[in-house]
């Protein structure tokens, strides 16, 4: 048993790093090989969520290396393998020969295994390299073509921020260590811990899984992150690193529950999330932009379902978005590769180009505007059956999003399925590509019956999360019903501007101005505060030190001249004293017996005189 656990999370990483090792040698045999591991890995994965196992190994005095697989972790192993398979799949065609194939596809697999080890780790050491890994990867896949200044300068957006919140996991992980009540730091025991650590602890956690999942107020950095190549896009978002915040806040639920104010801030930070990203999402007019709009806000859907309590119907929400979005961005690339471009103006009727591809993507894109029956819609009312259960706004704002969800799905469908225009130069996408599309949109097809009793229990039995508020009919009905209504006006709005002032629309567009307020008040500050240290090193300190080498030096110049030469001359007094003091000794050595006499005579007389006037 343990065997198959080191196994599902070794090949990944083992296979990743031989291949980045190997580099351009191994470009003609890397999709075959990543081809090969990732079908492995995915019948490891399905395997282990079936057998539930478990490893322990030595690490550090006290903090031992554990994985385990339960419910959870299962069914997200399962959904991150199979949709590493697929975009491998996808970019095994697609990804040109002429490319560094095989430091792609190694980079891929070592970002599918450190989301393994992330999922399975049940502990914070573990949890920590997974999640320091996985952002590594991130921003060398982000940057992968690092010729281009603006991609590498999005990398780097886009790892620095996500480190900065990366810190809440180092101040949750200390807090745990200096409460002294799990020298372990296991993930499932950090609930127990009492107050004021308890505090630091979710403090921290909540940062990290905001910032990682994209979520208010750090949701811009995905945004960069578009300008990595469209397979990193999918995998990106769908399965490993966004929702990776997610999951750690679903995993962590006792921990929230148990603070008294974690759980409401959770929810209402992906309640807000879902509905102002959602905005942007509208006012996009670039493909990638909205969809990556669209990632925060389905996201923010989890972390509600998180802070609620939801924890089925955020795993629901998980997986079946994983589906949807690895296809909607998939398609975006294969569209990008066969006309140049992703603007949503420049691919009107690109969809009856390629209809396969059409349809794929019309499939996912209705599941993500929540349209009955697919899959997002009913994973979003079962998960905002608990948030209606715990306060009723917290439904409202989520109902909100879910209209949002339909007006961007249908606003992106609407350009794709216009009347047709000439395309002359337009390429043809691969035939592998194509059938990836089409096998995605069976998966979400498929999916759609888990949010339905009895396989929706069935789910809540693997989870052990048996008893949570299920959605009525009317909540089906209402929020079908809405979406249908929002994805009907939308349609029939079409390319008209939407009724705001031009500074909210450029607002919305350019993402709330959340990087230019990370900038002003994060970015400026660091900045004249760095300048002002640099300016004071300069001239402070700079200037100190060399007044202090000036003075040393006078100073030694002045022992020079005045100390030195006094020393000088007491020695060489002293010396003159003793050669002339040496000479008066050697005149009595005469060598002659008799004035050797007279001289002790003399001596003896002196003494006796003093003995006479001593007494």
């Amino acid at each position: 048993m343990s065997a198959l656990l080191w196994a599902l999370v070794a090949a990944p990483l083992g296979t990743g790093v031989l291949l980045l090792v190997t580099g351009r040698k191994a470009d003609r045999q890397a999709p075959g090989i990543a081809l090969t591991v990732a079908v492995a890995t995915t019948g490891l994965a399905v395997t282990a969520a079936f057998r539930h196992p478990t490893v322990r190994a030595p690490l550090l005095d006290g903090l031992p290396v554990r994985l385990a697989v339960d419910g959870l972790s299962g069914l997200l192993a399962v959904t991150v393998t199979a949709v590493t398979l697929a975009v491998l799949l996808f970019s095994a065609a697609e990804f040109g020969a002429d490319e560094a194939r095989a430091r792609f596809f190694g980079l891929m697999l070592l970002f599918a295994g450190s989301m393994l080890v992330t999922v399975t780790a049940a502990t914070l050491p573990v949890l920590l390299m997974g999640w320091e890994v996985m952002g590594a990867t991130s921003w060398a896949l982000i940057g992968y073509w690092w010729r281009d200044p603006q991609r590498t300068s999005a990398a780097n957006t886009a790892f620095l921020t996500t480190r900065t919140a990366d810190l809440g996991l180092y101040l949750a992980a200390g807090a745990a260590l200096a409460s002294r009540q799990d020298s372990t730091l296991s993930l499932g025991g950090l609930g127990r811990i009492d107050e004021p650590w308890l505090s630091f602890v979710t403090a921290g956690i909540i940062a990290a899984a905001l910032g990682k999942s994209a979520q208010l107020p750090f949701s811009f950095w995905l945004s960069k992150a578009m300008q990595g190549p469209s397979p990193v896009s999918a995998l990106l978002h769908s399965a490993t690193m966004v929702v990776a915040g997610a999951y750690l806040l679903l995993r962590t639920g006792p921990l929230l529950d148990a603070s008294a104010w974690g759980d409401d801030t959770v929810a209402w930070a992906g309640a807000a999330t879902a509905v102002c990203l959602g905005l942007v999402a509208v006012a996009q007019t670039d493909l990638k932009q909205l969809l990556a709009a669209s990632s925060c806000a389905q996201i923010g859907f989890m972390v509600l379902a998180a802070g609620t309590g939801a924890t089925s119907g955020g795993t629901l929400q998980l997986i079946a978005h994983a589906a949807a979005k690895s296809l909607l961005f998939l398609g975006a690339g294969a569209w990008l590769t066969a006309l140049g471009t992703q603007r949503l103006p420049e691919l009107l009727g690109a969809a009856r180009h390629q209809r396969a591809v059409g349809m794929a993507f019309t499939v996912a894109a209705l599941s993500l505007a929540g349209l009955p029956p697919l899959s997002l819609w009913a994973a979003k009312d079962v998960l905002l059956a608990g948030a209606l259960e715990a306060d009723p706004w917290l439904y409202a704002a989520g109902v909100a999003a879910a209209l949002l969800s339909a007006v961007y799905s249908t606003k992106a469908l609407w350009y794709l399925w216009r009347a047709a225009v000439p395309r002359p130069d337009a390429r043809r996408i691969p035939e592998g590509a194509v059938a990836t599309l089409v096998l995605l949109a069976v998966a979400c097809l498929a999916l759609t019956p888990l949010a339905f009793p009895p396989l929706r229990d069935s789910v809540e039995r693997v989870l052990a999360h048996t008893g949570q508020p299920a959605p009525d009919i009317w909540e089906f009905a209402l929020s079908g019903g809405f979406a249908l209504l929002a994805g009907a006006v939308t349609w029939s709005w079409g390319t008209r501007p939407l009724p705001l002032p031009e500074r909210a629309k450029s607002g919305f567009t350019d993402w709330l101005l959340l990087e230019r307020a990370a900038h002003l008040l994060l970015v400026a500050p660091v900045m004249r505060l760095a300048r002002a240290a640099a300016a004071f090193d300069d001239r402070g300190l700079d200037r100190a030190v060399d007044g202090a080498a000036s003075s040393a030096v006078r100073f030694a110049h002045w022992t020079n001249d005045v100390v030195e030469r006094a020393l000088d001359g007491a020695v060489t007094s002293v010396a003159t004293g003793t050669r002339a003091l040496g000479r008066l000794a050697r005149r009595p050595q005469t060598g002659q017996l008799h004035q050797y006499l007279a001289q002790a005579v003399a001596a003896f007389t002196v003494l006796a005189v003093v003995l006479v006037l001593v007494r």
